[in-house]
């Protein structure tokens, strides 16, 4: 009977992952040795935000909070746009060094293969605290800090702020979207103007309204101002 009774107490306490601040602090340094000298849009600042917005969708939503933080905190660290297919090797690398769970390493790692925007073939991640990061990854792509960024990004790789008669290129696979050079302006409506519901969680779509909205009247004065009417 007492075996009994201690597997049932194993059964009924989730396992969580054992974490204290200094954690997440190692993973900020880390991230920030990561991204050192970035003028993309990718750098730790972008890291720190994406985690501090997940901290803040995850307080009403409920989650693991932990989960939440150490991925929001590395779901850049491996971004292929930055470092290729490179199997999680530095999100690993640093799970390896805090000695995180393996179990809790999948997690995370699932987590960040699934945040990204993929055009059409962008997915809706498994878990809530997958839900929570893409959320926070796509708010910090919205707004007035997604606007900068925006144009941090394209023209760190050379592409023009806006090319008329060039219009957008809606529907893409993930390998045209990542394929794709178009410029800044036409970015917006491939991506950011698409973001607004693709949210997940009802605080997220209830913070991202007025980003989306702010971005809408921005493109509509660059317009105007490009064009000589304003």
């Amino acid at each position: 009977m007492k075996n009994v009774i201690v597997l049932l107490s194993i059964a009924v306490h989730p396992r969580t992952i054992a974490m204290d601040e200094s954690v997440f602090g190692r993973a900020k340094e880390f991230a920030k040795g990561i991204f050192q000298g970035d003028s993309s849009g990718h750098d730790v600042y972008h890291t720190i935000r994406v985690h501090d917005l997940a901290r803040t969708i995850c307080s009403k939503e409920g989650g693991n909070m932990e989960i939440v933080r150490l991925a929001a905190l590395l779901h850049d660290v491996d971004d292929r746009k930055l470092f290729g297919d490179n199997g999680f090797a530095n999100a690993r690398r640093f799970m390896d060094s805090e000695n995180i769970p393996e179990d809790d390493q999948r997690t995370i790692c699932e987590i960040i293969s699934q945040i990204s925007f993929k055009g059409q073939d962008s997915v809706i991640p498994t878990t809530l605290e997958g839900k929570i990061v893409q959320d926070a990854d796509r708010m910090d792509a919205i707004g007035a800090i997604g606007i900068a960024r925006a144009f941090a990004y394209g023209g760190s790789k050379g592409r023009a702020m806006h090319t008329p008669g060039e219009g957008p290129k809606e529907g893409m696979s993930e390998k045209e979207y990542f394929a794709n050079q178009g410029t800044s302006v036409n970015h917006f409506y491939e991506k950011l103007l698409l973001l607004k519901d693709m949210m997940n969680t009802d605080a997220a779509k209830a913070l991202a309204q007025s980003r989306h909205d702010y971005m809408v009247g921005f493109l509509d004065e660059f317009m105007s101002e490009w064009e000589g009417s304003r």
